[in-house]
């Protein structure tokens, strides 16, 4: 087994930040436990299908913080059986009906209960889906045009607990993505929401915590 210390990250990122397979190749190369979250927004195929050629048994994993689109259900149900994921989903503590029904609709962004909001829905979840998985390795498709936070980020990076943090996606443009699903025949689905963030350049607090 490699010892995460054993490798430079300047020249990691140097050498394969701008090859994402290579990235994906190398970092389960490590012989690490991995894991690879999603939200299933668009253009999420890509990242599944590019980890799981490579192990295909590596967990996926899902914080479904119950806001998502009719249609992002159906999309998940269809990338799941097409690449046969090992699927993990979390939840929220309380359901959305239950949460609803004592505290009322998402609340805006500038009300001062949208942090609380986001805390319940998608962070303590996802808190937990580390706790109980204890990656290693995590895969993210995060990407530099999100936000300006994800802007400055490396492709690989070590968290202060040691997790190796690896977003292979992060340079890469919608021409490549889309050239991505062309070639591999795989599907997309834009009818997307993420109830935490509100605006698409908006930073939900996940990469920032972790």
């Amino acid at each position: 087994m490699t010892d995460q210390a054993d490798f430079d990250l300047e020249a990691i990122n140097r050498d394969l930040g701008h090859d994402a397979e290579g990235l994906v190749r190398w970092a389960l190369s490590l012989d690490k436990k991995a894991i690879c979250t999603t939200n299933f927004r668009p253009f999420e195929a890509v990242i599944l299908h590019m980890v799981t050629r490579v192990q295909p048994d590596i967990p996926i994993v899902w914080m479904d913080n119950g806001y998502n689109t009719e249609a992002t259900y159906r999309f998940v149900e269809e990338i799941r059986r097409r690449l046969d994921l090992n699927l993990i989903t979390y939840l929220p503590k309380r359901s959305r009906a239950h949460r609803e029904a004592i505290d009322g609709p998402v609340p805006g962004l500038d009300d001062p209960r949208h942090e609380a909001f986001t805390e319940e829905v998608k962070l303590e979840p996802f808190t937990r889906a580390l706790r109980e998985t204890a990656p290693e390795v995590w895969f993210t498709a995060l990407r530099a045009s999100d936000t300006a936070v994800r802007a400055q980020m490396q492709p690989v990076s070590r968290n202060p607990d040691g997790l190796i943090k690896v977003a292979p996606l992060l340079h890469w443009t919608p021409k490549e993505l889309y050239q991505y699903l062309s070639a591999h025949d795989l599907p997309n689905e834009f009818d997307y929401i993420d109830p935490t963030k509100g605006e698409a350049n908006r930073e939900c607090g996940l990469h920032l915590q972790h």
